[in-house]
């Protein structure tokens, strides 16, 4: 089976095409600033061939269609035709409390998404785009399935999802912790407990998934039963431009000191803030770290805050699972920032966390190993994220239940209720 594996944002469109009989990717690219006069299309085969284009794109649907051209090129494409492509998994950001594992994309989960577009206007409207944007380049038969960033966060209990507000705005406006990153935190937390070789449900683990956007998950045998993002994913520790937790009256404070609207307080939040906010030099924790190095003392501060706040949600979680069987890095700077493992790691010695040098700094540039040393208490992992194998595993399972119920009934029926 081959699955398109499909990332909309408002402006861009990430895609990678997996050959799922050995999961291998046969190509994947990205089309950015989608909407513009002068968009930019990306393609890498699987033997390394490239293809980076200006052209125009002004809809989803014209980046679609510029997807199909090149996966199907003569010379540089991965298959004959489109009708090689299977099937189409989507990653959707929010699935609130109406999606708690991943569907086919039936009429009904179509308008359940778009129902939940007021909780990530920035994230489920575009995704929408690119679900309707398929459905016209590919035709209605070919299905397509939704993995939400929300749905392994689900298992979490009312005493860790709900906010000590007036329940009534929780009954009205279902306002409560929903979590993301859900996709990452469920493949890295299998993929460590199958590299230690023990089941994931004996292990209490700890996810850490730091990139520009950054969340930590408390997994008890296999379900979450906290997070560290909220509502949005603005909530947290402080990320590339996100502020994180913080006193939600500085919000009122700077509104009205400032005469700020919402939009703009929102902007400032989730823009402006974060490592760029702190550092004043850059968003890219690469940046931060070379002008740390060069002894810029705002960049010193940066990750002093980054690595204090990381420390505070691990030893908090730890309480909450009751214990500690395994802490993993992930994302980004997870997999490759080596420095502030090392220092995270530093800072929960109390624990028994000890990280061994030489396998610190060989786990980088997509390497997944134990980096903890001999003495450690805690076993320490970095597993590199891989979210779209995630997606696409996900959608050959749902599509091959959608079959099976089809063949059986001749009928199509949803697949999780076979």
């Amino acid at each position: 089976m081959k699955i398109l594996v499909i990332n909309a944002g408002s402006s861009s469109l990430k895609y990678q095409l997996l050959d799922m009989k050995d999961e291998k990717v046969l190509a994947k690219g990205n089309c950015e600033r989608i909407g513009e006069e002068e968009s930019l299309f990306h393609y890498k085969t699987a033997d390394g061939q490239k293809k980076d284009e200006t052209l125009t794109m002004k809809t989803h649907v014209d980046a679609l269609h510029q997807v199909v051209k090149a996966l199907t090129d003569p010379k540089m494409g991965a298959v004959k035709n489109k009708k090689e492509i299977d099937a189409i998994g989507h990653r959707v950001a929010q699935g609130g409390a109406l999606f708690s594992k991943s569907v086919h994309i039936t009429p009904d989960a179509e308008a359940k998404i778009e129902s939940l577009i007021p909780l990530a206007p920035l994230h489920n409207g575009p995704e929408l785009d690119g679900i309707r944007a398929c459905k016209e380049v590919f035709g209605p038969d070919v299905p397509q399935v939704a993995v939400f960033d929300t749905s392994f966060h689900a298992t979490m209990p009312p005493k860790a999802y709900l906010y000590a507000i007036p329940y009534r705005y929780y009954e009205k406006y279902k306002i409560r912790r929903y979590g993301f990153h859900g996709t990452s935190h469920r493949y890295v937390s299998r993929k460590c407990a199958s590299l230690m070789g023990r089941p994931i449900d004996s292990l209490k683990m700890i996810t850490c998934h730091i990139g520009n956007g950054s969340s930590i998950a408390a997994i008890r045998h296999g379900r979450v039963i906290d997070t560290s993002m909220g509502l949005t994913p603005l909530d947290g520790f402080m990320m590339g431009t996100r502020c994180g937790s913080l006193d939600p009256s500085i919000v009122t404070y700077l509104m009205k000191e400032e005469n700020l609207t919402p939009e703009q307080m929102d902007h400032i939040l989730n823009e402006q803030s974060g490592m760029l906010g702190i550092s004043e030099i850059s968003s890219d924790d690469r940046d931060i770290m070379k002008a740390e190095i060069e002894g810029n003392p705002r960049a010193v501060l940066t990750h002093e805050m980054l690595v204090y706040q990381i420390v505070k949600f691990i030893g908090a979680y730890t309480a909450a699972l009751g214990g500690l069987d395994c802490l993993v890095f992930t994302a980004g700077i997870g997999e490759n920032q080596v420095s502030l493992r090392q220092n995270i790691c530093r800072s929960l010695f109390y624990m028994g966390i000890e990280v061994d040098d030489a396998r610190n700094h060989e786990m980088v540039g997509g390497k997944a190993g134990e980096i903890s040393s001999e003495r450690s208490r805690i076993p320490v992992w970095v597993v590199p994220t891989n979210e779209e194998l995630l997606i696409a595993r996900d959608t050959q399972d749902i599509v091959r239940r959608l079959q099976y119920a089809m063949t059986e009934d001749k009928t199509v029926v949803d697949p999780l209720d076979v």
